[in-house]
């Protein structure tokens, strides 16, 4: 890792997790997902040879090996003191900080919801596919929410594969930079329904109290049985109290998916919380067609869920709401008193849920954590999958797979000792891996993308050129 631990990863996370309830969405099984030739999707052998999944994995863990470590006996503020306002690319954090798992699994959670995809897929008008598709692009962030733990950074060459039969899609990522990080990330769907590919590289500013990332690269998703591309960036994500006091999350920025063949466009506004955390949470938005008459009403909490309507029955009732709504006096003398603004950055009150408007449909609602959560980092179920390893994976697995990173490994196992001695030990294997490159003025070589531009956008990008599940994993360079 050069030497430098990339603090961006504290705040860049994907996938989807709770903070609401009962059901979910989510939860179903999109049919016509399941039944997977397996002798074709994966380059791995005949049919019999090999276990159900392509990783190994039959039924999935439900918990981690060890319980999170406590980081009360940490202070970062002797790490981050001399960094206020300069981007945080080069900042050594103590492990304590981090949680068990690679910055490129933590991009893989986007696909918890996939559901969605496979929803939009089936989705005979385009105004429905956009509804699934920005409730995707929401959901990828949803677990965001109370994860103040720090993925590893991913090493430069170290990869990660998902496949998930069940389903319907698997995933390859692949760190492709260090300086600056860029993590690019392909997936496919196993029907042939989508493709879904991006580079991901925040920028980080540390503003003395929080932590700010905000968002470079772009997000596309192929929907191939309409022959319709979808791109969008994701909003800036913030992290409060990184110095004293309880971490916090909040994300805000606005979101504009864009249907490239149709011309019609998703703007989601993800509110900041506001002075007394009013907002908190709050996504509202729109979807417009290429004239730009609205067309569609989407509002909800990233948190928790996403509702929409009809604009006329919208714009209704906000102007009923409005006449009704009782006159609000509040002044800041009547409010509560704000913590001192050199310490702490008040963790605003958890406002009600979401206010359903009548006629609203629901378009994502997110999974419920699962038990003890708060004792695995605040894993999803989904999440607390990502990492296990099974007897024989290993050789199916690319050397460079993260599951084989001996301080991940030792970090979810409870053994920080371990993890950290690990940890600095690939770090001066990296750095002398490069030192090594620049005497023989050999550039850095990637393995399974190549830098290009976006087909859509024509902005910098990287793509992915394919092969990887054929499984030759000769020439994979030794990173652990």
């Amino acid at each position: 890792m050069n030497g430098e631990e990339e603090f961006f990863d504290a705040v860049t996370g994907f996938d989807s997790d709770n903070s609401s309830g009962e059901f979910s969405e989510a939860n179903r099984r999109v049919t016509g997902v399941i039944h997977v030739d397996t002798s074709k999707s994966n380059g791995i052998g005949k049919v019999g040879e090999r276990p159900p999944q392509e990783n190994g994995v039959q039924k999935h863990r439900t918990s981690l090996p060890a319980p999170m470590f406590t980081r009360s006996d940490f202070s970062v503020w002797s790490i981050l003191k001399k960094c206020i306002g300069l981007e945080l690319s080069k900042i050594t954090m103590p492990i304590a900080f981090n949680e068990p798992l690679s910055f490129l699994q933590r991009i893989t959670e986007y696909m918890e919801h996939v559901y969605l995809v496979h929803k939009a897929s089936c989705q005979p008008q385009p105004l429905e596919r956009m509804q699934s598709v920005a409730a995707f692009a929401v959901s990828a962030v949803a677990s965001q929410w109370e994860r103040t733990g720090k993925p590893f950074n991913p090493l430069l060459g170290e990869t990660y594969e998902l496949t998930r039969e069940d389903l319907g899609f698997r995933f390859i990522s692949e760190q492709v930079s260090h300086h600056p990080p860029v993590s690019a990330f392909y997936s496919e769907g196993l029907h042939q329904d989508f493709l879904f590919h991006g580079s991901i590289y925040p920028k980080l500013k540390f503003w003395g109290k929080s932590v700010e990332a905000e968002p470079r690269g772009t997000i596309t998703l192929e929907l191939l049985k309409h022959n319709e591309a979808y791109t969008w960036t994701n909003p800036t994500c913030c992290v409060h109290n990184v110095i004293i006091g309880k971490l916090w999350i909040e994300q805000y920025g606005t979101v504009e998916i864009v249907n490239h063949r149709t011309g019609d466009k998703c703007v989601l506004h993800f509110k900041p919380c506001g002075l007394f955390g009013k907002e908190l949470h709050k996504v509202e938005g729109y979807i417009q067609d290429k004239n730009k008459k609205k067309l569609f009403m989407i509002y909800g909490k990233w948190t928790e869920c996403l509702w929409g309507l009809d604009p006329a029955a919208y714009e209704s009732f906000k102007k009923q709401e409005r006449r009704t709504d009782p006159l609000r006096k509040t002044k800041l003398d009547d409010c509560p008193e704000k913590a001192d603004g050199d310490v702490v950055d008040a963790v605003p009150e958890a406002q009600e849920t979401v206010q359903v408007i009548p006629g609203s449909k629901l378009l994502w609602r997110v999974n419920t954590r699962p038990p003890h959560s708060a004792q695995m980092y605040n894993f999803t179920s989904f999440t607390v999958s990502l990492n296990e390893l099974e007897t024989g994976m290993e050789k199916i697995l690319a050397p460079t797979d993260c599951r084989l990173r001996p301080d991940i490994r030792g970090m979810e196992n409870g053994n920080m000792d371990l993890a950290s001695q690990e940890k600095e030990r690939l770090e001066e294997k990296q750095r002398a891996a490069r030192r090594e490159r620049a005497r023989e003025e050999a550039e850095w070589q990637t393995r399974w993308f190549h830098r290009g531009s976006n087909p859509y956008t024509g902005t910098p990008d990287w793509l992915y050129v394919g092969g990887y599940f054929e499984r030759d994993f000769s020439g994979c360079p030794d990173i652990y």
